[in-house]
């Protein structure tokens, strides 16, 4: 009898400890520390990122974010070429152009597939179409050199009356001035205008025929062929990231505290509208497809830069981007 019952109380302590085991915390994941380098202050396109950070959605993937915001002329290609930086964000026409003078970069994501440049007159002027920004009178602030400031002047040259100006950022002038029109992103300057009690209207250029991804995750292809897990491992968070941002009003909410934390020049509604405001640009129809890009699209572009005078040299479309 004794033996009995000291084999069902052995047995009983198994099936205890068993339990308790199964629900031990299960040990850390480990995780390495990469550097990713923005192009701009923190602002909702880069959401999806912070996103990744602020829910640990890097860490669970085996991967530490350290995110360091940018700025005007923050040179994130070149930082990420030199190896200052694991990975970087970019436009996709710097990638071509950095690929054609010799760097090494690769594009791992694209988060705008629709790109958010556009120009911004007043919304009483009564424009229909970027024609008519360039075809009436008054002033147009835009980045001298820029591919696509180069693709629109080249576009719109014949009959146009505006004077072409340089941008020097903000939207002061744009205020001042009822014949300013200017450079912007739909998800940030109208926004800005609009909270200052002038109403624009923005014309995005990919209307008007040149789309290049933007928002592009870079890293090197020397980096990422040494480190294919951890590059993975990366995209994946990243991925994550963005349509938790996208598709949770609370995860979003969390990511716009943090980034008016980190840039108060934005008031959280502010960044709720702009949220709102690039949805479509960044969602396609299935969700798995978030941030692929494609072949097709990296050989317009690199004709489109070719026939502007802009790129010298082409290199195959697919060594550009990667769809990890």
């Amino acid at each position: 009898m004794n033996i009995l019952c000291r084999a069902r109380a052995l047995f009983l302590a198994i099936v205890i400890l068993s339990g308790v085991a199964a629900f031990a915390e299960k040990p850390p994941v480990k995780t390495v520390a990469v550097k990713l380098a923005l192009n701009w202050k923190p602002e909702p396109q880069f959401g999806g990122f912070y996103t990744a950070e602020l829910l640990k959605l890097d860490v669970k993937n085996g991967v530490q974010l350290q995110i360091q915001p940018g700025g005007a002329g923050t040179p994130v290609v070149q930082m990420v070429s030199a190896g200052q930086v694991d990975f970087g964000i970019a436009s996709a026409d710097e990638v071509v152009l950095s690929r054609a003078n010799g760097s090494d970069v690769v594009a791992l994501f694209a988060v705008y597939q629709t790109n958010p440049q556009a120009i911004m007159a007043r919304a009483d002027r009564g424009f229909r179409s970027l024609a008519d920004v360039f075809r009436n009178d008054g002033t147009v602030a835009m980045q001298k050199g820029l591919p696509y400031v180069t693709f629109l002047q080249r576009k719109y040259e014949k009959d146009m009356k505006v004077k072409v100006v340089p941008y020097v950022g903000g939207i002061s002038n744009f205020l001042a001035d009822p014949k300013h029109s200017q450079q912007c992103f739909v998800t940030s300057e109208p926004l800005l205008a609009k909270a200052k009690g002038v109403e624009a209207t923005s014309f995005l250029v990919a209307e008007s025929g040149y789309n290049p991804y933007t928002t592009v995750l870079i890293s090197r292809r020397s980096f990422v062929k040494a480190n294919s897990q951890l590059t993975q491992a990366m995209v994946s968070s990243v991925r994550e990231g963005w349509l938790r941002y996208l598709t949770d009003e609370k995860a979003a909410e969390v990511t716009h505290t943090r980034m008016h934390e980190l840039n108060p020049s934005l008031d959280l509604d502010t960044l709720r509208s702009s949220a709102q405001a690039q949805k479509s640009l960044i969602l396609p129809e299935k969700t798995a497809d978030l941030g692929r890009m494609s072949e097709k699209r990296w050989t317009e572009l690199q004709e489109q830069l070719f026939d502007l005078k802009i790129l010298k040299k082409r290199v195959p479309a697919l060594e550009l981007f990667r769809n990890e």
